[in-house]
């Protein structure tokens, strides 16, 4: 399980660590035995009632890098379903606990990183000293041909303006962390301050004692807007495999909830990983460094 601290009014502090296995240089990566262990370490929590939960990362260099795409990659299609449902099922224990979440994004948050903080209620934004260089934040796949996999083409234009999100997500565009749309982060604490203390904060101000069924996404409540944000992103952005993949989600997000756009993410990114566009990409991606 990951480590678990108790801090005051009764909250946990739940820290993503590397891979044992495969420590990285210390770079929170999520693969396989990450999202088994925020499975079972959400599993406990929740038996242990806990009134608020916090999520943080115990790199120095990455709150979490995103997926593991070597590891996907090696993965038949049947076994990166099942792979996808297991993270996504993980995931979902942030909004089902019966109290609220948070998480602390203190460096860069990509793919499915800037995806388990979103399933989190509350988003703390940790700024860097002028003297740093921004970390990036957002979700860069359809830079490599393929699309978020976790809900992020329906939980990212929930927290800010939709023809941003849906534009970003579907070019693969990433933000600096000093300059991510506005409404992404809840709350932010410049670099040195203590994000925890922020973190508790919020969750003291935001209370909540039930699970939720999806975490903060767009829904078909949300369809007269969204449906006028997808057709500015339909005309912003270059035609792709990709894009055209993300504009989907939006669609079955609007039309039937957070699951079937999930559902329909799951569905194209097995598909976009097979065409020759991100073949190419995933190839360099991948490529040893010199």
């Amino acid at each position: 399980m990951l480590p678990v601290e108790h801090a005051p009014c009764g909250t946990a502090i739940v820290s993503l660590t590397p891979n044992p296995i495969k420590p990285r240089g210390g770079v929170v990566v999520l693969d396989g035995w990450l999202i088994d262990e925020i499975a079972m370490t959400l599993d406990a929590l929740a038996a242990s009632a806990p009134q608020g939960v916090i999520l943080r990362s115990v790199s120095e260099r990455v709150f979490v890098a995103g997926a593991d795409l070597a590891e996907i990659d090696a993965l038949d299609d049947r076994a990166l379903d099942a792979y996808l449902r297991r993270g996504a099922d993980a995931f979902a224990m942030f909004h089902m606990l019966p109290c609220p979440t948070a998480a602390i994004v203190h460096r860069a948050a990509l793919g499915g990183g800037l995806e388990i903080a979103m399933h989190c209620d509350a988003i703390i934004g940790v700024v860097p000293s002028p003297s740093d260089k921004p970390w990036r934040i957002g979700l860069p796949e359809c830079g490599l041909g393929i699309c978020p996999g976790w809900g992020g083409t329906v939980m990212y234009p929930a927290r800010v303006d939709p023809t941003t999100a849906i534009v970003q997500t579907a070019t693969g565009e990433t933000n600096p962390v000093t300059t991510v749309p506005q409404g992404l982060f809840d709350a932010t604490v410049a670099a040195g301050n203590d994000p925890i203390h922020a973190a508790l904060t919020w969750l003291v101000a935001h209370p909540r004692d039930h699970g939720r069924r999806t975490p903060k996404s767009i829904g078909p409540q949300d369809a007269p807007r969204v449906t006028a944000a997808l057709a500015n992103a339909r005309a912003a952005v270059p035609a792709s495999d990709a894009a055209n993949a993300v504009f989907r989600c939006v669609e079955a997000g609007i039309a039937s909830g957070f699951s079937r756009a999930v559902a329909e993410e799951r569905r194209s990114l097995i598909a976009l990983r097979h065409t020759p566009q991100a073949r190419a990409k995933l190839a360099q991606f991948l490529a040893p460094k010199a």
